[in-house]
């Protein structure tokens, strides 16, 4: 239910599920592609439980949710009924730079397949970890069964991305999944034998043949290929037999192609890439790998990331090897060194609790919680973090450790960094850089990155007066900021709204009025930070820091706009009493909505208490609705 009513405010703050083009998830955030970024509002999202931030990048509207957002991926799913959207959906729009555009289409495509990438990664860590203790023996029958498990995901990975990718480009994606099993059909390898390259033909056309297995970037561009012609082949044909006839004629035509000129040329390319930054690395190990792990989590926080995904997976392709994955363990251990300084150092109950789970979370390579939860807001630890993990990118270039196969860092990670031939000092090397990070983190926050606890300062305020014969009353430590109500009518209880979001208090404490005046002003003097496309809900910031959502009418969003008028727009400084917006209520009721209109302080969790202090059944706008509770700085 959590999940459900999680989902249902994400589907309506992203503009409703009519603007959502797509949506993928990683491991902490919620990825949409949306038709106009617009009409969502990032900054009411930021403020709900359950949501650690919201992130605009790389084409892409991210909701970091943390562990459970498989969950709320699921229920949104199920809500929207993206599943049943036609695969051959235009492409999303949001994207407009070429970078916006690589990075939306190097995570659409790669995400989904981590999973399986990641878990063969870490089963093929543990065969190595077998085999260094030899516990099984080469070129025994039970080693040949577990290879296959581990190395499966890879060497099939066409296959996998081949379904991704035409996927992503809007084609049928079965038909990705054959492109790929065509590029390592058994025949086709046992061509090429132990051969780096084999000059062969097709049907008297000179065809370079070369490895596929394990490679990345030829069935990706393949994949648009033929995504294309099919779109094309659509327009043409009938439709009593395109369904059939169109993949039939895009295989004939875009696998041959693909041996022919894609699979060389895009090889030769990723090759001569790979090479280039195998140079520039070489040209001084140590400061590359230092400023790439520095800027590692940047990259996260913002979710470009992703664009070094496929060339770390190319290095492994082409060297069976690569040297940037362990350069990211000293910056993914030294943001866990810096939250678990917080967890000790704070005296806050909310903040230690998020901090150990934070942790916790982090040693299994997801840093997201870790980062917006507490490190970023704090700023110091978040920084202290990424100059932390300078150090251990140091070690790590200096020793030019390498990974043997595809991962995300965790604890587990460091199996794949075990060389068949046995543990060697580039092992030593990543394992000694991540925990000196981890360690220089977590000290120097500790010592120099918390600001001094807020909760704290008041214990002790409450202790001195205590001990000096309660000269202080512990009531002068509080204060009192009280909110007018923005509409006239009937006060209810907040418990009373006809919507489980705001009865619930999931979205913050209030009240709730049944408006008998088409009318909101503004409760107290502020700023209109948001106002929604549709007119329907304001948030609004009073100047001694309450932030309120006033949601005019239940589910009033589908009106779009219509019977309501904007007096104001966001950003606007206004006067307490100063009109926001009209409305009219008995065209709403007759459109069959509600108007109960919820009013909800946001940050509520930022005050000791929010109370409805007034006792009427009726009120007028402009008399006092809400006390809130604060403590004096």
């Amino acid at each position: 239910m959590k999940n459900k009513q999680l989902a249902e405010v994400i589907i309506e703050h992203v503009g409703g599920k009519d603007n959502i083009i797509s949506l993928v998830h990683c491991a902490t955030r919620l990825r949409f592609a949306l038709k106009d970024e617009s009409k969502a509002n990032a900054e009411f999202l930021k403020k709900q439980a359950g949501i650690i931030t919201v992130v605009q990048s790389g084409g892409q509207f991210q909701v970091v949710i943390g562990n459970s957002v498989a969950d709320v991926f699921n229920v949104i799913m199920q809500l929207t009924n993206l599943n049943e959207k036609p695969t051959n959906d235009a492409p999303p729009a949001a994207p407009k730079g070429i970078v916006s555009k690589l990075i939306d289409l190097v995570s659409s495509i790669f995400i989904p397949a981590l999973v399986v990438l990641v878990a063969g990664g870490i089963f093929k860590g543990i065969v190595a970890i077998l085999q260094v203790m030899e516990l099984v023996q080469a070129d025994s029958p039970t080693l040949n069964f577990l290879n296959a498990i581990a190395d499966a995901p890879f060497y099939y990975l066409p296959i996998i991305l081949g379904f991704s990718a035409v996927k992503k480009f809007g084609g049928n994606p079965y038909v990705g999944m054959a492109l790929g099993g065509a590029l390592v059909h058994p025949s086709v390898v046992g061509m090429l034998g132990n051969r780096f390259e084999l000059q062969t033909e097709f049907f008297s056309i000179p065809i370079k043949l070369i490895p596929y297995p394990s490679s990345v970037f030829p069935i990706i561009l393949a994949a648009w290929f033929y995504s294309l012609l099919e779109r094309n082949l659509n327009k043409i044909m009938h439709d009593s037999f395109k369904k059939f006839i169109a993949p039939l004629f895009g295989l004939i035509i875009t696998v041959p192609l693909t041996f022919a000129v894609i699979g060389p040329v895009v090889s030769f390319l990723s090759d001569t890439v790979a090479s280039g930054i195998i140079y520039v690395y070489q040209l001084n190990s140590v400061i590359a790998s230092m400023i790439l792990a520095a800027l590692w989590q940047v990259m996260v926080v913002f979710g470009i990331h992703w664009g070094l995904v496929p060339f770390a997976m190319n290095n492994i392709s082409v060297y069976q090897e690569d040297f940037m994955i362990p350069i990211l363990f000293p910056a993914v251990f030294a943001q866990v060194g810096a939250v678990l300084a917080v967890m000790l150092r704070s005296k806050d109950p909310q903040v230690k609790t998020l901090a150990s789970s934070s942790v916790l979370s982090g040693i299994f390579g997801v840093t997201e919680p870790a980062i917006y939860g507490i490190n970023l807001p704090l700023k110091r630890p978040f920084i202290i973090g990424c100059i932390s993990a300078m150090i251990g990118g140091g070690i790590v270039g200096y020793y030019h450790s390498v990974i043997y196969s595809f991962s995300f860092i965790s604890i587990f990670s460091f199996l794949q960094l075990i060389p068949p031939t046995g543990i060697n000092e580039k092992f030593y090397a990543v394992v000694f850089g991540s925990l000196i990070s981890f360690a220089v983190a977590t000290l120097v926050t500790y010592l120099f990155g918390i600001p001094k606890d807020k909760k704290q300062n008041n214990e002790n305020e409450i202790e001195n007066s205590d001990s000096n014969n309660n000269k202080t009353d512990s009531d002068e430590l509080v204060k009192t900021i009280t909110i007018a109500s923005p509409l006239t009518g009937q006060l209810i209880d907040l418990k009373e709204v006809n919507d489980v979001t705001f009865a619930s208090g999931l979205m913050g404490k209030g009240a709730a009025i049944i408006p008998t005046i088409g009318e909101a002003v503004a409760p107290e003097d502020g700023e209109v930070v948001s106002l929604f496309r549709t007119k329907h809900a304001i948030g609004f910031q009073t100047k001694s820091g309450a932030e309120i959502l006033i949601h005019i009418g239940i589910d009033t969003v589908k009106l779009d706009g219509q019977h309501f008028e904007a007096h104001v727009e966001s950003g606007q400084k206004v006067k307490k009493g100063d009109r926001l917006v009209s409305f009219d209520i008995e065209a709403i009721k007759q459109a069959g909505f509600e108007v109960t209109t919820p009013i909800i302080i946001t940050n509520s969790d930022d005050y000791i208490d929010v109370q409805c202090i007034f006792n009427q059944d009726n009120i007028q706008h402009g008399d006092a609705l809400l006390a809130l509770s604060a403590n004096k700085e």
